[in-house]
């Protein structure tokens, strides 16, 4: 290929990209559930007739993004070609086929340009309610959890399936956000599959053939070059998480060869009677992506780059299989990039960053007015973060969300969908981890039903008993704490009830420090207790 033909499938590569990213903030724009709108809680992805992941957007989280690039081959296994036409868009929310819980609904929509299936476009988003006991880990199997939705046709040549919105309206506890969700799921679908027509007739192009082509092999070869500069051979890590009545083992092993990368989840505690269980497809997203920043940070994400990584399990709370309940999987979830690095640690000492809060601490808030009392009936979800763990060169940011990267909800909007007040959320003082470079802060939220109300809530947190480890020398941060404030001790997760007058205290956990606290320089010491990041207690 000549250089001019290399520069110009370049900038094609670079106008998919903006293709896609357009595909998510459409979504973005038009979502009616505060966890997609305002925290970004999504994927959007362009892929090629066979399914593969040419490209995807910037925007939205790896467990979204990964498990999609799974999914559309598992819709193309079971719609067929004859039975797919232009104008269709297709929905499931499976949690072994889709994105590993029953919230997240996954929309696959196949893009024809005159009359030849080119490709796909696809979407995730987690919507605010799907019924059953509601998003919490207290239900015991899949089927409490809520509706299951096979793979099938939301829409088929242009006409939505209104008996499909008919079961859903009966069936969920806010039935018009969650419908408004489906509509900008495939608004954004349709969003993306006019920008690539418009595109290859710019370009000249009637499919994706030589693009997807160029994108796939040099994605090979720059994966192949990275894997070939690590070190080769095995290394072993454990983690203890709070787990829900009892701790829970993560174990991995990581194998890097000349070619591929495997990361092995033997040795995991078995599956759990509630619903912290992880399907595979979401344990994989995370072991990929982890695995990822430290080899290929700056390599684009699609179906090549994520072949260079191998994931295998037995059955256990990480492959857990149907019908194990899941609703809670990415609280467990998002502790397998800290699993992950703790090995790659081992292999590249130096290198990678402590252990973090990882897990969100979000929150699903039932509310209702007091008996007797007028007031609104609604379900608000929020989303908050803890602090990272430190680097090898810098302090661990803080009320950051690793490994999913989603934003928080502003409290305006919170407020804004539900009778609560926030009354406060700062910076937790203390919580850092202390090493040469500290770890980031978690927070301090407290939440109270509004006037005349009460509420029940799903605490799905973690970190509380086992909270993250510095690395290389570094002090673990500060463990989570949820109480009322009164001094009410309540467990981490379930649901639970908050009565009117009292206020929910949240205190998120903080990273692990990273190198000896000897080592801190002075004037980082005196900067953190100036800034109020400590107490003075850290000296």
């Amino acid at each position: 290929m000549s250089n001019i033909n290399e520069i110009r499938m370049q900038v094609m590569w670079n106008r998919l990209i903006s293709v896609v990213e357009e595909q998510a903030l459409t979504l973005l724009r038009t979502a009616f559930s505060t966890s997609v709108r305002e925290a970004g809680d999504l994927s959007a992805g362009v892929f090629d007739p066979k399914g593969k992941m040419l490209a995807q957007a910037v925007t939205g989280t790896p467990g979204h993004v990964n498990t999609m690039a799974e999914a559309v081959l598992q819709f193309i296994a079971e719609i067929p070609r004859e039975n797919m036409f232009e104008g269709d868009t297709y929905v499931t929310n499976d949690p072994w086929k889709g994105t590993g819980h029953l919230h997240d609904i996954t929309m696959v929509s196949p893009s024809f340009k005159n009359g030849e299936l080119i490709g796909f476009f696809a979407c995730t988003a987690h919507v605010v309610d799907v019924g059953g006991r509601g998003f919490g880990a207290d239900g015991k199997s899949v089927y409490e959890e809520g509706i299951q939705i096979p793979i099938m046709k939301f829409a088929e040549r242009g006409n939505v399936n209104m008996d499909l919105l008919k079961i859903l309206r009966l069936n969920v506890r806010e039935p018009n956000q969650v419908i408004g969700d489906f509509y900008s799921l495939a608004a954004c679908n349709d969003v993306g599959h006019k920008r690539l027509v418009e595109m290859l007739d710019e370009i000249g192009l009637d499919n994706l053939d030589t693009l997807g082509e160029f994108i796939f092999s040099r994605t090979h070869a720059a994966m192949m070059e990275r894997i070939a500069s690590l070190p080769k051979g095995e290394w072993s890590n454990e983690m203890i998480t709070d787990g829900y009545d009892d701790q829970i083992l993560l174990a991995s092993k990581i194998t890097i060869s000349d070619d591929v990368i495997n990361v092995d989840f033997a040795g995991s505690s078995g599956m759990s009677k509630w619903g912290i269980n992880v399907p595979m497809i979401y344990t994989k997203a995370y072991a990929c992506y982890a695995v990822k920043c430290v080899v290929a940070p700056d390599i684009p994400n699609n179906s090549a780059s994520l072949a260079a990584f191998t994931v295998s399990s037995p059955t256990n709370i990480l492959n857990a299989q149907r019908p194990a309940p899941v609703s809670l999987r990415h609280v467990i979830g998002h502790m397998v990039p800290d699993l992950v690095l703790g090995g790659m640690a081992k292999a590249m000492p130096g290198k990678i960053q402590a252990e973090g809060a990882a897990a969100l601490w979000n929150i699903h808030i039932s509310v209702r007015p007091q008996e007797g009392r007028e007031g609104r009936h609604s379900e608000v979800l929020m989303f908050n973060s803890g602090g990272m763990g430190a680097r090898p060169t810098l302090d661990g940011l803080s009320a950051t969300a690793f490994p999913s990267g989603v934003h928080t909800m502003p409290i305006e909007a919170t407020e804004h969908t539900g009778p609560i007040v926030v009354w406060r959320k700062e910076l937790r003082p203390d919580s850092g981890g202390d090493g040469q470079y500290r770890g980031g802060l978690g927070q301090i939220i407290e939440i109270a039903p509004a006037e005349g109300h009460e509420f029940d809530f799903s605490a799905m947190f973690d970190r509380i008993s086992t909270p993250a480890r510095g690395r290389d020398g570094g002090e673990p941060g500060a463990p989570g704490v949820v109480k009322l404030d009164d001094g009410t001790k309540l467990r981490p997760k379930g649901w639970q009830h908050v009565p009117a007058g009292r206020k929910l205290i949240l205190e998120l956990p903080g990273g692990g420090g990273f190198g000896n606290p000897k080592d801190r320089p002075l004037s980082d010491r005196e900067a953190d207790i100036k800034k109020g990041y400590i107490t003075g207690e850290q000296k």
